[in-house]
């Protein structure tokens, strides 16, 4: 698979969402997803190797947004 054909869709999702990219050889997959994640200004982004739904590939995800202290 060619790197440069997976679509992120960084700009759709929000706080506390996700979306997984199947694929077999996790590094280049993972480090692009966060480039692509930076480059959209999503400073919040995470991933995560594992398996779902018995495939192998890349979790992306937001951060949940903080809950504000009460005072």
């Amino acid at each position: 698979m060619k790197l440069s054909l997976i679509q992120f869709p960084w700009t759709k999702i929000e706080k506390g969402q996700g979306f997984f990219i199947p694929c077999l050889d996790t590094d280049p997959v993972r480090e692009l997803g966060l480039k692509r994640a930076t480059l959209s200004r999503v400073l919040d982004a995470r991933a995560k190797t594992g398996i779902y739904q018995g495939f192998t590939g890349v979790l992306f995800y937001r951060l949940p947004r903080a809950s504000s202290p009460r005072t």
